[in-house]
C-alpha cells in the first residue's frame, strides 16, 4: 500500500515533465513550429493554463506542500516560465501578463532580503551569545539566531551556508568542550579517512577535468571548479563540525549532530523506551528512523535506538525538517552513554 502511494506520486511528477516537455517541443521544436496556427492566442491560452496553473498544481501535488504562499509562489514561477518559454511573436498580446509573475517573485525577494539584512544587524550580538553557552556550536548557534532572527527558510539556508564556511576555514584553533557527559561519534570509525579521500578525488577530478574542458569550454570548466571547492570546503567544513560538536547530555535533553548534515535535540520525557539488545539493533531500520551513525568501511550497527513517544524534528542541511519516531545512535563509548542515557530516561519516568 505505501509503495502505491509513493508510485501514485511519483506519477504526479511524470505528468509535471510531460506537461512542460509538451510546450517546450511545442515551440522550439520543427514539429511543433508545423503545427501552431496563424492565430496562435487560443494556442497560448492553453499554455498560460498548462505552466501557471496545471504545472504548479502538478509540483504542490508531488512535493505535498499545501498553503497559499507556495501556491503563489509556484504559479508567479509558472508566468515567468512562460515568458522564457514561449517565443515573443506568440507570446507579445499576453505579455503584461507574465510581468505579474517578476512582480510577486520580486516582492518575495525584497522580504527575503529584508530579513538577511536584519540577520546580518544582529549578528554580532549572535556571536556574543554563542560564546557564553556550553552547547556545541551547531546547536548553540541555531538557538541563538532564533532567538534573535525570524526562523525563515532563507535565515535557515544562510545559517547553514556560514556554518560550512566557519567550520572549513575559521575552527582550526577551536577545541570540543570534554566533559563527563560527551561522547564522541567518529573515532572509532573510518569517517575522516573516507572524507579525505572524497576530497583528494574531487581535487584530481578538478585539476583534469578543468584541464580538459577549459580547452572546450572556459565558461562551464570555471563554473565547474568553484563547485568543486565549494565541496571541497564542505566536507572539510563536516569533517570539523564531527570533530568539534560531539554528543552531550544533560538533565533536560540529549543533543547530538552528525557534521554539517543532521542535528537533533531529544527532551528525556520523550523517550518511550531504549532498545539495546544486540540482536534488535541489527534488525533493519524501519522509515521513522533517523540515523547517527559515522560512515564506515565496514557494515555497522547502532549501540543504542531511542523510541520516541512523540515524532521529533531532525534539523538537516539546508534547514530541511523531518520527523521521526525512533532515533539509531552509534557512539565511541557504549557502555558509558547506554549507561547514563539509561539513568535520564529512568529520572524522568519517576
Amino acid at each position: 500500500m505505501v509503495l502505491r502511494r509513493e508510485y501514485l506520486r511519483h506519477g504526479w511528477l511524470l505528468f509535471l515533465f510531460a506537461v512542460v516537455g509538451s510546450n517546450v517541443m511545442l515551440y522550439h521544436t520543427a514539429f511543433g513550429a508545423q503545427i501552431i496556427p496563424a492565430d496562435a492566442s487560443p494556442l497560448v491560452i492553453g499554455s498560460f493554463i498548462d505552466l501557471a496553473i496545471v504545472a504548479p498544481i502538478l509540483y504542490i501535488t508531488w512535493s505535498r506542500k499545501w498553503n497559499w504562499k507556495y501556491i503563489v509562489i509556484t504559479m508567479a514561477a509558472g508566468l515567468i516560465l512562460v515568458r522564457f518559454l514561449i517565443p515573443m511573436q506568440y507570446l507579445e498580446p499576453f505579455a503584461p501578463i507574465t510581468w505579474v509573475g517578476f512582480a510577486v517573485e520580486g516582492a518575495i525577494l525584497f522580504v527575503e532580503l529584508l530579513l538577511i539584512v536584519t540577520f546580518v544587524k544582529y549578528l554580532p550580538s549572535v556571536i556574543q551569545t554563542v560564546k557564553h553557552r556550553q552547547l556545541p556550536v551547531i546547536h548553540s548557534f541555531h538557538h541563538a539566531v532564533a532567538e534573535k532572527v525570524k526562523n525563515h527558510p532563507v535565515i535557515r539556508v544562510v545559517c547553514s551556508e556560514m556554518l560550512v564556511f566557519y567550520f572549513a576555514l575559521a575552527s582550526w584553533k577551536k577545541q570540543p568542550v570534554w566533559n563527563d557527559a560527551s561522547f564522541t561519534l567518529h573515532r572509532k570509525s573510518s569517517y575522516i579517512a573516507l572524507m579525505v579521500m572524497l576530497i583528494h578525488a574531487i581535487v584530481l577530478e578538478t585539476i583534469g577535468l578543468h584541464i580538459f574542458i577549459h580547452e572546450i569550454s572556459p565558461v562551464i570548466s570555471i563554473m565547474l571548479m568553484v563547485m568543486n571547492i565549494y565541496t571541497v570546503l564542505f566536507f572539510v567544513g563536516d569533517i570539523q563540525a564531527v570533530r568539534l560538536n560531539p554528543a552531550v547530555i544533560t538533565d533536560e535533553k540529549l543533543y547530538i549532530s552528525l557534521g554539517l548534515m543532521k542535528r537533533m535535540e531529544i527532551d528525556w520525557p520523550n523517550v518511550e523506551c531504549v532498545i539495546d539488545d544486540p540482536d534488535a539493533l541489527k534488525n533493519k531500520r524501519t522509515k521513522d528512523t533517523v540515523s547517527f551513525i559515522a560512515k564506515d568501511l565496514e557494515e555497522v550497527h547502532p549501540t543504542i535506538i531511542l523510541q520516541l513517544k512523540q515524532p521529533t524534528e531532525v534539523a538537516f542541511y539546508m534547514g530541511f525538517k523531518w520527523k521521526c519516531n525512533r532515533v539509531a545512535i552509534r557512539v565511541d563509548e557504549p557502555d558509558r552513554f547506554n549507561r547514563l542515557v539509561g539513568e535520564m530516561v529512568a529520572k524522568n519516568k519517576n
